[in-house]
């Protein structure tokens, strides 16, 4: 028998008692995470009284600290990763996949939030730098680009979620927050974490996990939770590469026999006491790299107060090609379908780009939604989310598809520079058939090609070629070159 003393700043030894949690090889996978109007929470409070009346907590704004994780070493949205990490990825015409957390955490007053990235930062780190500088946060408002670094002590790059948090908590401790709130940068939700916060407080936890209010058919992969009446967590189940990990808790051992106990997918959220964040990373697991696989599991099983927040609105963690594809499509069905684009209480934040209106010479668009400074001669546009600065020629038929745009307007429709393919200009041909597909930013899309995918065609990797079938959908690459005439 293994005893974890506590009291002490003694790292725990977790291997001890669950060997599979696998401390110094721990996943790599990265932790990378809409509502109705009026949300209700389903948290069910403890029913100890609180050591201090809920009044005497300061405002979110002052005692909370939100840290968003933009990136991963693995993604399930390749090739639409191959340049970019997944909360850079464009999304609703004109939005980043990141802009709904960080508008999550503006709409719920919480204005000092940190973005902790690494792989494939480049556009994420620019576009959160250009979108939310002097946004209107506030005296103390910010959002902060913290991305990977090397120094004397860490020679390495961040080996996970947990690693990151513990190499940045002298930036994350300047201020002195009594929460922080652990967000994925690349799920599409609308939640108002002042209620997450409120239950915490009630409930005196020391973490609390936001989780899905059923479980889901496909498990998003952060782990399930079984809660009892009080929603208190009494076990922890892991899906790891080698088998599954059950961590019970000490807390929850009676609760377990509680027969109310329900499961929920946990949806990779955290909100952590700032001093208990502090003891997981330094004192009970230093050698910790992932916080969702490793760190959560490891405060659960020492008796630590874990306490589950079950959330009933729109959720999706973009798991696949089609799952990014199908957030696309539910944006134009109407406003209750997905996710809603459209809510002027709880708005969507993005960087402005101050681009002239779109314009439309003689096309016929029908339940479809354009982006600012698109050029659209004489086409047919149907059921299409269709990006900036897009330029589409005459007699082109596009239906059911995302089309992201270009970063540029290109002037001159012949390039002169020599190469192979660069006669053919940034956007959609004249006589094109585009039908349920994506088209990355910047693609060079020929006159008369057909991308329809006419033999239903389910995984295909023609990346050589400039494009991929994943899930029955075509995905054509960024500066990808289609030639005339080419049937995809």
């Amino acid at each position: 028998m293994v005893v974890l003393q506590l009291s002490g700043p003694a790292p725990v030894n977790l291997q001890a008692k669950f060997s599979i949690l696998e401390l110094a090889h721990g996943s790599r996978k990265h932790l990378t995470t809409l509502s109705s109007f009026s949300l209700p929470s389903l948290f069910i409070s403890n029913s100890q009284q609180p050591r201090h009346p809920i009044s005497s907590f300061p405002p979110v704004n002052e005692s909370v600290a939100a840290i968003v994780f933009g990136d991963g070493s693995e993604s399930r949205l390749y090739p639409l990763t191959k340049r970019r990490s997944e909360g850079a990825i464009p999304i609703g015409a004109k939005y980043r996949i990141v802009d709904a957390v960080i508008s999550n955490c503006i709409n719920s007053n919480i204005n000092k939030i940190y973005a902790l990235t690494q792989y494939n930062s480049t556009s994420l780190n620019s576009h959160l730098s250009r979108a939310y500088t002097g946004l209107g946060l506030g005296k103390d408002g910010f959002v902060e680009v913290i991305a990977a670094y090397q120094s004397l002590e860490d020679q390495g790059w961040f080996q996970g979620t947990a690693d990151a948090i513990r190499r940045c908590l002298w930036v994350l401790e300047e201020y002195q927050v009594s929460e922080f709130l652990v967000l994925p940068g690349h799920h599409l939700y609308r939640m108002d974490y002042q209620k997450l916060v409120d239950a915490h407080r009630r409930s005196q936890a020391d973490i609390t996990i936001a989780a899905l209010n059923s479980t889901r058919d496909q498990d998003p992969g952060f782990g399930t939770l079984k809660v009892n009446s009080l929603n208190e967590v009494a076990e922890f189940h892991v899906k790891s590469e080698r088998e599954p990990m059950i961590v019970p808790s000490v807390q929850g051992v009676q609760a377990s026999n509680d027969n109310s106990y329900r499961k929920l997918s946990s949806m990779g959220i955290y909100l952590v006491n700032r001093d208990v964040m502090t003891k997981l990373l330094n004192e009970y697991f230093p050698q910790a790299n992932e916080f969702g696989t490793e760190v959560i599991p490891g405060a659960i099983s020492t008796g630590m107060k874990v306490q589950a927040y079950a959330f009933d609105g729109y959720w999706e963690d973009m798991r696949s090609i089609a799952a990014f594809y199908e957030a696309n499509m539910e944006c134009i069905k109407g406003l209750n379908m997905g996710y809603n684009f459209y809510d002027k209480d709880a708005p969507l934040y993005t960087t402005p780009r101050y681009l002239p209106p779109t314009t439309i010479t003689g096309a016929v668009i029908t339940d479809s939604v354009v982006g600012d400074g698109c050029i659209l001669n004489r086409c047919k546009i149907k059921g299409t989310v269709v990006g900036m600065r897009t330029t589409i020629g005459e007699k082109a038929i596009i239906e059911d598809s995302v089309i992201m745009g270009s970063d540029i307007y290109q002037k001159d429709y012949i390039q002169k520079s020599g190469k192979e393919g660069m006669a053919i200009p940034i956007g959609i041909g004249e006589d094109t058939h585009i039908k349920k597909a994506i088209i990355d930013k910047n693609a060079r899309i020929g006159r008369n090609v057909m991308i329809i995918n006419k033999d239903n065609v389910q995984e295909s990797n023609r990346e050589a070629n400039g494009y991929i079938i994943s899930g029955g959908i075509v995905v054509v690459l960024e500066s990808a070159v289609i030639p005339d005439g080419s049937i995809l």
